[in-house]
């Protein structure tokens, strides 16, 4: 994706260091602690746009650094809207519905044979879709999946969690965090896509080995059983557009262009379809893009900025691994890793990708191995956990803390180092 390159040149602030210091981490920890809690299920914007608006005010960032930065995020967060969109509408039109069936289907009543189709289907929809697909539409449906075969949630939905952090490594549209990474790595679409393929597939079987130990006893043998329940007609147009939008990626990048185009595109056509036929309105289809995240995105960034500014970025150099060899490699993949737990993994791209990108596009994708394998651990990592915490809950599934740590310290290591072992391999054999 081309985009503003992210300067790391400080600016003068109107207050004086410390206080600017002071503030500015404050009104990060207030952003971030607002968006974890979200009290009433209110909008993580409500205390993150505030918060960019006072750091203006107070000149801990200049208006004209505060409007470049909103300008760089600006096609990230439009293309966050239509895949938000076209995800949103993919299952009006029945498509996760047709995959529960499916998933159904090809369990035939095995738990273990559930935990291997939903291992599938999360990982291919996160990649395809992003992974807010995955925790807001898929999980739902594994959870209804579940009950229709009368055997344990948990190691399934659990999945949901897993992979909507882990498999959103292969495609620079998997992920918020991709797409910054990608601005920052200089590569293409399909260099991306080959450079993690490799990383991609070995986390997910990491995943998976880890979750069959696990999970064990939720996953007991049984016999088959045939499902005799309806299947749903497969929706074919939704499943055309999405192919036809993921090749306009590959051709919106062959041409310079910015992913944002092929998805809003795709956005276009879904929703041209829903509405004409009644199936949405539009008020329907501009909430489906939650402009209150989008909001809270841009503010978010805009803080992160000051603190990059005002101290974070030094500090971090002093300790960020050089070069691009394997044993770098696994120092900035565990820096990412332990940052988006700290500070969530969002603003810990906004503020390694940069910083690494000297060191070439291998760098920044350890980076971004870190930040998206790295919030497996601890319910803050993730935007996307935390709303996968809410989903579950909404189902009266209890969530515990401990379960979901120690899942996570098993997780993380076994997943996270042979990933980045095959992107350094990715990298030496096909060259950045």
């Amino acid at each position: 994706m081309a985009g503003r390159p992210f300067s790391n040149t400080p600016r003068r602030s109107a207050l004086n260091a410390p206080l600017a210091v002071v503030l500015s981490v404050a009104l990060l920890v207030a952003s971030l602690t607002w968006a974890v809690l979200r009290p009433a299920g209110r909008s993580e914007a409500l205390v993150a746009v505030p918060a960019a608006a006072l750091a203006v005010v107070a000149g801990v960032i200049s208006p004209q650094h505060a409007l470049a930065e909103a300008e760089r995020l600006g096609p990230v967060v439009g293309f966050l809207a239509a895949v938000l969109v076209l995800a949103h509408l993919c299952d009006v039109e029945g498509l996760f519905t047709a995959c529960g069936a499916w998933m159904a289907r090809r369990a035939a009543g095995r738990p273990r044979r559930l935990l291997t189709a939903v291992f599938v289907l999360a990982s291919v929809v996160t990649a395809v879709l992003s992974l807010d697909a995955t925790v807001v539409l898929l999980t739902p449906v594994v959870f209804a999946t579940a009950a229709r075969m009368g055997v344990r949630s948990r190691p399934h939905v659990y999945a949901c969690a897993h992979l909507s952090n882990t498999a959103s490594l292969l495609l620079p549209v998997s992920n918020l965090t991709n797409l910054l990474a990608f601005t920052a790595s200089g590569l293409s679409f399909t260099r991306f896509a080959a450079l993690m393929t490799l990383p991609w597939l070995v986390a997910v079987a990491a995943e998976y080995a880890v979750f069959r130990r696990f999970f064990a006893a939720d996953l007991p043998a049984a016999e088959p059983a045939e499902d005799d329940g309806p299947a749903p007609a497969v929706p074919l147009f939704a499943l055309i557009t999405v192919g036809c939008t993921l090749a306009g990626f590959v051709v919106a990048s062959a041409l310079g262009l910015e992913p944002v185009w092929a998805a809003l595109a795709g956005a276009v056509v879904m929703a041209g379809r829903a509405l004409a036929r009644r199936r949405v309105t539009p008020t329907a289809v501009v909430r489906s893009a939650a402009p209150g995240f989008l909001a809270f995105v841009l503010a978010l960034g805009i803080v992160v900025r000051a603190v990059v500014d005002h101290g974070l970025a030094d500090a971090l150099k002093r300790v960020l691994p050089g070069g691009s060899g394997l044993l770098a490699l696994l120092g900035l993949a565990a820096l990412a890793a332990v940052l988006a737990n700290l500070i969530n993994n969002l603003p810990a791209v906004l503020v390694l990708a940069p910083l690494a990108a000297p060191a070439g596009a291998g760098a920044v994708l350890a980076v971004l191995l870190g930040v998206n394998i790295g919030p497996n651990l601890t319910y803050a990592g993730s935007l996307a956990t935390l709303l996968w915490r809410r989903v579950v809950q909404g189902h009266e599934e209890r969530v515990e803390v401990g379960e979901f740590t120690r899942l996570g310290l098993l997780t993380v290591p076994a997943t996270l180092i042979p990933a980045v072992v095959a992107l350094w391999a990715s990298v030496q054999v096909l060259g950045v």
